[in-house]
C-alpha cells in the first residue's frame, strides 16, 4: 500500500498519530507526514485514514486504486 498525505487538506488533528505513531507524525507546520506504513497491519492505515474528517490520508493500493 503507498499512503500519502494531502498538505493542503491536514490541519493537524492529529487522529492519524494517536491511531499510528509508527506511522505518522507532525512537522514544523504542525502537518502529518508518513513514516513507516509498513509498521502497521493495513486495517490500522484504513482506521488512521478514515479517521480524519478532512480526508487528507490517501491510501493506494499497488494498482494505484
Amino acid at each position: 500500500m503507498r499512503v500519502r498525505v494531502d498538505r493542503n487538506l491536514c490541519t493537524g488533528l492529529g487522529n492519524c498519530v494517536a491511531l499510528a505513531p509508527t506511522v505518522f507524525k507532525f512537522d514544523k507546520e504542525d502537518k502529518a507526514v508518513v513514516l513507516d506504513p509498513v509498521s502497521v497491519e493495513d486495517e490500522i492505515l484504513l482506521e488512521a485514514a478514515e479517521s480524519c474528517p478532512y480526508d487528507a490520508i490517501i491510501i493506494e493500493d499497488a494498482e494505484g486504486n
